[in-house]
């Protein structure tokens, strides 16, 4: 029983000492040795554009030839979504990626575990290596030559732990000649109530089944792609609580079910969808489908009868004149639109040196070459006030229309709409277990179009029950008290899982040879 007593002890300070999934925190070396190689992964998305791709590609080889001892595999993923599973899976065996393309969203979550992803002050402010450092072998961009607002969007807990790679925002799509045929004119912002409108507008059919609008069987006026987008960004709008700082759950209250009871109305009578119900928005939108088509000013490139980039047959394109508006708005006069878009940050790992060389490959990714060139992929805008100032980017904007690929007008558009209301975007807080309530916040709507099409009833006692089941569905209702206040603590780690059921198992031997002992005596 003694033997049995000590190496449960043993197994108990194993336990402490290797169970845990960090790591030693990092320290900026004083030197980076240029003879030792380094091999550093890079995880990426693109939605299987190729000159995505090759931006990155080209940003790899140009800074091989700056750090010939630094080698980047680049791996691509279709979507973020698969970034963050593969990064949540790999950092218990230590084998995340080096650098990750990724949302301050899924960084909250990845910090959790000890040391995983490295706060970037100290490297920023770093003499030589940081922002305009002396010993960075190209042109390192200056803390101050990045646009503020979207810098601080890498700030979790008072620490940088990302830095910005892209922005976009939401934006309007618009056939503007069915708004006009239905005896209305587009606004310069439109309002939610106008949109409703005129979707309602569009819904009266012929005798055959056929809708007057546009001659077809199939129509659905307003499409959003991104719900959880929507769900924040009408909150936002109406001033009605999401979530703090602190990590608090705001989101289900009894403003938040009048915002949904009125997209139930449009959902049941079929005049409103969503991506996850129906398709892309563009898709309806290029084949006179649809109205009103919400998408990233990333998604321009698949917008409208001249898009270079679509996903329908070319017998199924329908010409029409395509404009762009920020997204509809409760107070035309405060506009709310959201600043989102992927960000870089940097794992950590034990050989101080190989983190230093992913530090400056992140670093090489805001330079203006890689910022000018991937913003001229999609309706992105660069981060840095360097780049989106340049003569070569400002020059770009100004081809606008003269093409319908590279300087395709509502691509760039959709870059100048992001550039003109810097001010007018706001972010969400960001804590472990964010993501979770980003997640809810999409579902709460894509359940109630389901229902509203299903003609259920849709009283409180449902909209109790909906608030119940997405607390239990993405578990924010794990959460502790503290002054009347939620604070979502995330899931227990295995090592302390671990080390509780080892104590528990040595306390429950010690009786059992207390009892022994005392019997045998």
């Amino acid at each position: 029983m003694k033997k049995i007593i000590g190496l449960l002890c043993l197994l108990m300070m194993l336990t402490a000492c290797h169970g845990s999934r960090g790591q030693s925190a990092f320290e900026v070396p004083d030197d980076f040795d240029m003879s030792k190689e380094y091999t550093i992964s890079f995880w990426a998305k693109n939605d299987t554009n190729a000159s995505q791709v090759k931006v990155y590609k080209d940003a790899i080889a140009s800074f091989e030839e700056y750090y010939p001892n630094i080698h980047v595999e680049l791996k691509l993923y279709t979507d973020y979504g698969r970034i963050y599973n593969d990064v949540i899976t790999n950092i218990s065996t230590k084998t995340t990626p080096d650098v990750c393309i990724t949302y301050p969203d899924h960084i909250a979550t990845y910090i959790t575990g000890n040391n995983v992803v490295v706060p970037l002050d100290e490297l920023m402010s770093d003499e030589k290596y940081g922002f305009g450092g002396s010993d960075v072998k190209y042109d390192s961009i200056k803390k101050e030559e990045i646009v503020t607002n979207f810098l601080d969007e890498g700030v979790i807990n008072g620490v940088q732990y990302a830095l910005p790679y892209m922005r976009s925002t939401e934006a309007l799509y618009i056939n503007e000649d069915f708004v006009r045929k239905l005896g209305y004119e587009v606004p310069e912002v439109l309002t939610w109530d106008f949109v409703w409108e005129v979707s309602e507008a569009a819904m009266a059919k012929d005798d055959e089944g056929n809708f007057l609008l546009n001659g077809q069987k199939v129509l659905i006026p307003f499409i959003y792609k991104s719900t959880d987008n929507m769900m924040i960004t009408m909150l936002k709008q109406a001033d009605i609580p999401y979530s703090d700082d602190d990590g608090n759950v705001l989101l289900f209250n009894d403003d938040t079910q009048a915002i949904l009871e009125e997209i139930a109305v449009h959902g049941g009578d079929l005049s409103f969808s969503t991506f996850k119900i129906s398709s892309y928005p563009a898709n309806f939108l290029d084949a006179g489908q649809c109205i009103f088509a919400i998408d990233s000013t990333a998604g321009a490139t698949w917008m409208g009868s001249n898009a270079p980039l679509v996903d329908i047959a070319e017998d199924k394109m329908v010409h029409f004149n395509t404009v762009l508006r920020m997204i509809p708005q409760y107070d035309v006069d405060n506009p709310q639109m959201m600043s989102q878009g992927p960000s870089i940050c940097v794992f950590n790992k034990d050989d101080s040196g190989r983190v230093l060389a992913s530090w400056l490959f992140a670093q090489y990714l805001l330079t203006n070459d890689v910022q000018i060139n991937y913003a001229e992929t999609e309706g992105y805008l660069p981060v840095t006030y360097k780049a989106s100032e340049s003569e070569e980017y400002q020059n770009y904007l100004s081809l606008k229309g003269s093409d319908d690929d590279e300087h395709y007008y509502l691509k760039i558009e959709a870059s100048q709409l992001l550039m003109d209301n810097i001010d007018n975007t706001f972010v969400t807080s960001v804590f472990n277990g964010s993501a979770s309530l980003r997640d809810a916040a999409g579902d709460l709507i894509e359940s109630v179009v389901k229902s509203a099409k299903r003609q259920e009833v849709m009283d409180d006692a449902y909209y109790d029950s909906l608030f119940e089941k997405m607390n239990l569905l993405y578990h924010l209702d794990q959460t502790s008290k503290v002054d009347g206040s939620s604070h979502n603590l995330g899931p227990l780690p295995g090592a302390s899982k671990a080390l509780l059921i080892t104590l528990g198992a040595v306390w429950v031997a010690i009786g059992a040879y207390y009892f022994y002992d005392k019997k045998r005596k």
